[in-house]
Formats: structure tokens, C-alpha cells, sequence
């Protein structure tokens, strides 16, 4: 016996997918000849479009359209601030004003600052309010969380139009480790502990770019000196990380150590990108052409193949970043899994260069 046959869409249903379908082949038509943002912006549209036409729940259209909301508006307010280096800081609202953690987060805010820094903070009290403190206002974004449960953002940067209230975690995430030059991390819980592995495995993995990552302890503090002794007896003994994974992160409780590892980081190298199959890494200033070959005998393992050169602008960056142009670069065919080894090319570079 066959079975009956589907009900038809009703017309009101056929004649939205028909529109929707008009809408896509316009902006289809509409992209030839378009620069490169503008064809990413139809782009978009017409994935907001195909939401429609696969009937996705309205559920889930509302995390996306609370994202790209978001998302938008945050892009927006660092837009004005891209060329100011700044430091993701993560720690506890927990903490006591008078602890001596948050008495090292108030110093060492203001010595970051003093290096020409400015802070991200989870905009909360403890820590972050420590730091938003020790850096001012002027020099502090808040990227704070709605919570039922949490008190509302630092009296510091409350006001301030540089702070932002995100829904979701994933999208307030995404800000912290995008916007950010360097992280530090203090005491605290289960949250300060998912950033801290957030930044391990995305530096880790080269799902974003090189940057300095500092824990710092209280003096004679031992929150993360513990912690490093279990990475190494259980990570790194286990075979679970790699020994040039433990040279991604510094653990130390001194505030002058931390204000170091960061901006030294920057002392020869700028920035990186992709061209191609290469890594490009900009550099503050050239090197020696005989700690180029060094570093091409002492990194061997991570060159796919040719050696390291130092050049300048590669054709591909000139558009993308004509402001960087003037910058010399080193370029080597890197083999994009060795990131522990990456970083240690940077020490040598800023240590030798």
C-alpha cells in the first residue's frame, strides 16, 4: 500500500522561500567586483538569509544574532585603541581589597600601564577591580558578564563607554584573547582557570597569535607554583604536553618579572601572519644577517623547507596592512604544529636581536 502523499508547503511558506531565494541570487550578482570586506558583508547576509530558508529554530537564531550583536559592538569599541598594546588580566572577584593578591594586581596594573599598556579586565570586583584601579580608567576596557548571581561591574570603569556587557561567555572570550598582546593571570577559581587553559591551547595550537602569558603569584604566594608542579608531574611527565610547551607560559611572584616577560616580548619582535604556506614575523628592527643563519641552523626542526630569510613586505600585506610595511620581516616555511619551539625563536630573537 503506498503511503499518502506530504502535504504541500502552504503558499504563505512557498513564497518566503521564493523570496529568500531572489535575495541570494542578487547578492550574488551584486559581490563581482566588490572589495574584499564588502564581499564578506554579503557574505554574512546571505548566511543570515539561508537561516530563514532552512527553517533553523528561532532559538537558535537568537544566539546568533545576540553574537554578531555583540561582537559588532565590542569591534567597535577597541576600533579606536588597535595600535595600544594591552593585557588580558583574569583572576577572582573573590579576593579581598586588602589581600596581597589584589595588592600585586593594583601594582602591577600600574606598572604595565606605566610601560604604555593598557588592561582588559572582566570588569567584576577582587582582581579585576584591583586592576582597574592600579591602571585608571583611561587605560582599562571592561568586558564584563551578565550573571544572575555575580555583583554588577567595578565602580572604576562602570561608567566608562569602554565598558561592555556581553550575554555569552564564548563571544566575551573571543575579546579577551583577540584584543589582547599579552595575558596575565592571578589566584582565583574555576572561570580564571578556563581562561588559563583558554590561552595555553589557543597559543598552543596557533589558533591565535603569539603573546606572552604570565601567572603571577603574591610574594612568596604558591597558587601557581603548585599548579606548574602538576603540570609537570602529570602533563608533561605523562607525555600529554610537549617540553617546549612549558616555555608558552612564565610562573613567578615577583611584579617586575611579570612587567618584563611581557614587554620584553616585544623588544625585537612586532607580529606575526600567514602568506601563503609561510610565517610571516615582523620584526621591530632588522638583525644581524649572522643571528638569521643561527636561528636557521638552531630551528631546523621547525622549517618545512628552505631556510629563514629576512626581508621585506611581502606583496600580500601590503593591502591588508599598509601601515606595517616599513617593517623588516624573517619568513620561513613554518611547519604550523611546533609552537612551543615557535616562542622559543622569539625568546632568542629578543634576547639576540
Amino acid at each position: 500500500m503506498s503511503s499518502p502523499p506530504l502535504p504541500r508547503r502552504p503558499p504563505r511558506t512557498r513564497r518566503r522561500k521564493h523570496l529568500i531565494a531572489e535575495h541570494l541570487l542578487r547578492l550574488a550578482e551584486s559581490a563581482r567586483g566588490l572589495a574584499r570586506d564588502e564581499k564578506l558583508v554579503r557574505e554574512m547576509v546571505e548566511t543570515c538569509l539561508k537561516l530563514l530558508r532552512n527553517g533553523t529554530p528561532v532559538g537558535d537564531i537568537k544566539i546568533l544574532n545576540a553574537a554578531l550583536r555583540e561582537l559588532r559592538y565590542a569591534f567597535k569599541v577597541f576600533a579606536p585603541y588597535r595600535n595600544v598594546r594591552k593585557v588580558s588580566v583574569f583572576g577572582s572577584a573573590r579576593s579581598a581589597r586588602e589581600s596581597s593578591a589584589c595588592r600585586t594586581a593594583f601594582e602591577f596594573a600600574q606598572r604595565i600601564r606605566d610601560a604604555g599598556y593598557m588592561v582588559i579586565t572582566g570588569a567584576g570586583h577582587g582582581i579585576m577591580g584591583a586592576c582597574q584601579e592600579g591602571a585608571g580608567p583611561d587605560h582599562s576596557f571592561g568586558v564584563n558578564i551578565r550573571l544572575p548571581f555575580e555583583q554588577g561591574p567595578n565602580e572604576v570603569i562602570a561608567k566608562d563607554p569602554k565598558l561592555l556587557t556581553f550575554r555569552y561567555f564564548f563571544t566575551r572570550k573571543l575579546i579577551f584573547i583577540k584584543e589582547a598582546d599579552a595575558a596575565a593571570l592571578f589566584p582565583g577559581g574555576f572561570g580564571t582557570h578556563d581562561e588559563a587553559y583558554q590561552c595555553l591551547t589557543l597559543v598552543q595550537t596557533g589558533k591565535t597569535k603569539p603573546m606572552p602569558i604570565v601567572f603571577l603569584d603574591a610574594p612568596r604566594g604558591t597558587y601557581w607554583k603548585t599548579w606548574k608542579r602538576y603540570v609537570g608531574e602529570h602533563l608533561l611527565r605523562h607525555r600529554l604536553i610537549s617540553p617546549e610547551d612549558m616555555a608558552l607560559f612564565k610562573v613567578t611572584s615577583s611584579v617586575d618579572e611579570a612587567v618584563e616577560e611581557i614587554t620584553r616580548f616585544y623588544r625585537v619582535y612586532h607580529s606575526a601572519r600567514t602568506v601563503d604556506r609561510n610565517l610571516v614575523i615582523r620584526l621591530t628592527h632588522r638583525i644581524p644577517e649572522s643571528l638569521v643563519t643561527q636561528l636557521g641552523h638552531d630551528f631546523a626542526d621547525i622549517v618545512v623547507k628552505g631556510e629563514i630569510v629576512q626581508t621585506g613586505a611581502l606583496e600580500e600585506e601590503r593591502e591588508d596592512a599598509p601601515e606595517l610595511v616599513r617593517l623588516p620581516r624573517l619568513v620561513l616555511e613554518f611547519n604550523r604544529s611546533s609552537f612551543g619551539r615557535l616562542r622559543q625563536l622569539i625568546d632568542r630573537l629578543n634576547s639576540d636581536g
